[in-house]
This record gives C-alpha cells, sequence and structure tokens, in this order.
C-alpha cells in the first residue's frame, strides 16, 4: 500500500504523479482493507458474495467436478447486516447532531451536516473507517468502497500515521476511463487515465491542474462565475473517522452470516426438491458406474426407467425425509448468535405487553454500549471538522429507546415532588414522543399562565375603584 512518502518521492512534474496515482490505486485493490470494504458493501446490499458464488458440484467418471444443473440452487441471502448497521447508526445519529449553543446550525454546517455525518457512520461501520472532506460550506464523505460513489485510497504518513493526503477515484467498468483526484494539503489535482484493454489502465494525463480548497466566487448574470479570492486550510481538510478497533463490522461476524444464509438456503432447496429420493437395482450387476450414470440422469430427464422382469431386474426407490426440525432449530441457533455477535437488539425479546421498563434496559444495554465506544469516534471526528470551520460547540446526541410508556411516566410522576415542572414537561414529552415539541409546549404553558394573572389583575381593578367612590 502506498505511503504519503511514497507521493513525495514520486517527483513533482505532472506526468510522475499520474502515474504514482495510478500504481497507488491499482495496489490499494488488492489490500485487505479495500477488500473487506468491498464485501462489507455487498453484505449491506443483501449480495452476500458467500452464497451467491456457491455452486452444487456433481463429480464425472473422470473424476471432473461440473455444476449440477438438475438439483435446485436458491441463494437466499439475509438482511442482518444491513439490520445490524442501520440500528447502530439511527441509534446514535437518527436525531441528527445537537449543538444546544449554536443557533444557525445549518447556515455554518450545511442543510445536509446530519445526513452527511450518518453516512459517515455506515460507511465507518461497514469498512472500517471513513472520511469527510470539508469543502468550504459543506460536508462531503468519502468511502473507502461503495457501489454508487467514488472510492477513497489513503496515504498515510510513515512516521506518525496520520491521513497527510489521498486519492478519490471512479471507474465506471474495466473498459471505461478512470477519473483520480489528488488531494494534498497544498490543494487539488485531477488527472484522467484511458482503458488501454479490459483491466489495463494506460497512462494517466492532468485533467484539471492543482487549485486551491477555499475559494469566494461572484455569480453575475452578464458575466457567469468569477473566482477572486482563494486560499487553504492549515492542514489537510480531510478527517477520517474510525469504527472501534479501525475495523469493519463485518469481521468477526461473516462466518454466522454465512452459515445462516447456506442453512436458510438449503432448507428451501431441499423442500423444493421434494424428498431426497435414492435407487436400489436388484439383479444389475452386469451395470457398471457409467451406466448407473446414465439411469439416474434418464430418470431426471424423462421420469421413466425401464426393467425387464423375465432376468429378474427390479427397481425400487427409497425416500429420507428432510430434516426440516433439525434445519430450523439451527437455523433459530444462528439468528440468536449473530444479535449476540453484533450486540444489537432483537425487538421480539420485548414484544410481549407485560414487558417492564427494566427488562427493556437490559434489551438495550448490549447495543447501548457498543454505541457509546462508536460515540467516541464520532465526537473525535465532528471536533476536527468544527476545528476547520472554527466552532468549538460540543457535539451531543439523543438516542431513541422503546419504553414501556404507563411504567415510566408513572416513575415521573411519583417524583414530582423533586423536579420543577419545565423537567417534568420534557420528561413527559420523552415518553410521549413529544420530545422536539417540549420547548414550546413549555413556551405555550408559561405563555398561558401570564395571560390568566393579566386577565385576574384587570377584574380586580372596577372593585377597587368602586370602594375610593364609595369612601369618597
Amino acid at each position: 500500500m502506498k505511503t504519503y512518502q511514497d507521493l513525495m518521492n514520486a517527483g513533482g512534474a505532472d506526468n510522475d504523479r499520474a502515474k504514482f496515482c495510478i500504481d497507488a490505486v491499482q495496489e490499494f485493490r488488492g489490500d485487505p482493507l479495500f477488500r473487506t470494504a468491498r464485501d462489507a458493501d455487498a453484505y449491506y446490499r443483501h449480495l452476500n458474495p458467500t452464497i451467491m458464488r456457491a455452486q452444487k458440484m456433481v463429480y464425472n467418471l473422470l473424476g471432473q467436478a461440473t455444476p449440477d444443473i438438475y438439483r435446485p440452487n436458491h441463494k437466499i441471502p439475509c438482511r442482518f447486516f444491513f439490520y445490524f448497521v442501520t440500528q447502530e447508526i439511527m441509534f446514535l445519529l437518527g436525531n441528527g447532531v445537537i449543538f444546544s449553543g449554536m443557533k444557525d446550525k445549518d447556515k455554518r454546517l450545511g442543510r445536509d451536516f446530519d445526513s452527511a455525518v450518518q453516512r459517515a457512520g455506515r460507511y465507518a461501520l461497514c469498512g472500517g473507517m471513513s472520511f469527510g472532506f470539508w469543502n468550504h460550506d459543506h460536508l462531503e464523505v468519502f468511502p473507502l468502497f461503495s457501489a454508487d460513489e467514488p472510492s477513497f485510497c489513503p496515504l498515510w504518513d510513515e512516521e506518525t500515521g496520520m491521513l497527510r493526503a489521498g486519492i478519490r477515484w471512479w471507474q465506471l467498468a474495466p473498459d471505461k476511463p478512470m477519473r483520480m483526484t489528488l488531494y494534498e494539503s497544498d490543494g487539488i489535482t485531477e488527472y484522467v487515465a484511458e482503458a488501454a484493454s479490459a483491466g489495463q489502465i494506460g497512462e494517466a494525463k492532468v485533467l484539471k491542474a492543482k487549485s486551491q480548497y477555499k475559494t469566494k466566487v461572484v455569480r453575475s448574470e452578464a458575466t457567469g462565475e468569477m473566482v477572486y479570492g482563494a486560499g487553504n486550510y492549515s492542514t489537510l481538510p480531510i478527517i477520517p473517522l474510525y469504527n472501534v478497533n479501525r475495523q469493519s463490522e463485518l469481521i468477526g461476524g461473516r462466518e454466522t452470516l454465512d452459515a445462516y444464509d447456506l442453512m436458510v438456503s438449503g432448507l428451501v432447496n431441499n423442500t423444493d426438491e421434494g424428498n431426497l429420493i435414492y435407487w436400489v437395482l436388484k439383479n444389475a450387476n452386469a451395470m457398471d458406474e457409467e451406466d448407473d450414470a446414465r439411469f439416474i440422469e434418464q430418470l431426471r430427464r424423462t421420469h421413466v426407467a425401464h426393467a425387464d422382469g423375465d432376468d429378474g431386474v427390479g427397481i425400487e426407490s427409497h425416500t429420507l425425509e428432510v430434516p426440516v426440525d433439525a434445519s430450523e432449530a439451527a437455523i433459530d441457533r444462528l439468528r440468536r448468535q449473530l444479535f449476540d455477535d453484533f450486540m444489537a437488539l432483537d425487538v421480539k425479546e420485548i414484544s410481549g405487553g407485560a414487558t417492564t421498563a427494566t427488562q427493556i434496559r437490559a434489551a438495550y444495554e448490549p447495543l447501548n454500549q457498543k454505541t457509546s465506544m462508536f460515540e467516541y469516534c464520532v465526537t473525535d471526528f465532528l471536533r476536527q471538522i468544527l476545528a476547520l470551520v472554527g466552532i468549538t460547540e460540543e457535539p451531543t446526541y439523543r438516542r431513541d429507546t422503546i419504553v414501556n410508556a404507563t411504567e415510566e411516566l408513572q416513575n415521573i410522576l411519583s417524583a414530582a415532588s423533586y423536579l420543577d415542572l419545565d423537567t417534568m414537561t420534557r420528561q413527559i414529552c420523552g415518553v410521549l414522543g413529544l420530545i422536539d415539541d417540549a420547548d414550546e409546549i413549555i413556551k405555550k404553558r408559561k405563555e398561558e399562565e401570564l395571560d390568566r394573572f393579566s386577565g385576574e389583575d384587570e377584574e380586580e381593578e372596577p372593585e377597587e375603584e368602586e370602594e375610593t367612590e364609595a369612601e369618597e
């Protein structure tokens, strides 16, 4: 895998740097980090590469393996990896990033900031890491690999391990040109390389000379756009977001996912094939293995078998029942193992109406602990992004959980003597799913109280005037 020092040693000429970018991308495609991110992206899209490559084989008389075209070969990938990654991301970032002291968040960070952070988190869980690029006034996200976005090849510093540069590339197909963008601390350079042949890349050339990161643009209907100012950040404006241990969530759980998919597919294939049938030929000693193979092939093709009764030849079919109960037990065991391995919330455990608040909290605890570890990674990522913008507010998050509403409300009301009314209102709104409207509800309540007190004062004034007149 190429490093930042390799880029510096490549020379300053455009041709040298273009060739370095091609070599770095080609080498990175074979790196285990990239291959894991690519496979995790396939699992996330319900395309288990292991089950998709699975093929039943049979052996001919020469011992050669050939695809079995007779038996069913259904391939049924599960959606568990998508579920686990989505659950963790939305549990932490589903309500967006909260800055208590920031009034103009959309203006300072962009309207799509929260969705960009969610995408960065998803790519980090799938690939082990992702990268956030602060592009002047908004956040862009670079994944190691994604089927619908350009990939990113990081160039690490050999001495410090810090990210010092990176190459973002896009190629529609092996026989199409490759677009590459080299990000360095002093600017951006774009390259393009034509495909010499299928799977081979020719020489690259500069598509756009190096430009600085921060630009100021004047827009005019008469002259169009005109850049009148440019500059760079004090450091590379690309910040890595790491997952815990800097590794993909797929690592350690892939084998269980594959076993679950294979068990489900095998159960469906056996059911589709019906009962497993084998044949017993009596008084057919003259038949060799080649004759047996022809006999089975004819049965599968025509479902008809001929026997000569005069010579005592007979055919008997025997069946083996599909082991449905054993398969279902194994599938259920693997499902529980998946939730344990990924520390995910299984809603089936808390679906009962009599589930207490304590049981719900216990069911959430593995997901809560796992998400708390990832929260440190996200917070560190956001602090570095905000430092580029000059924002000092600390990010916070709000996690939504399933609750036993009746029990939670009773607990809140029992503590009414120790809490002020505003706190009580916020807690009750949180249980009822109205937390976003809590401030507005408190505001309206205070306005109503103020109007009520004002009305009482107005009613008392005429009585005082009448008493004064009577005294006169």
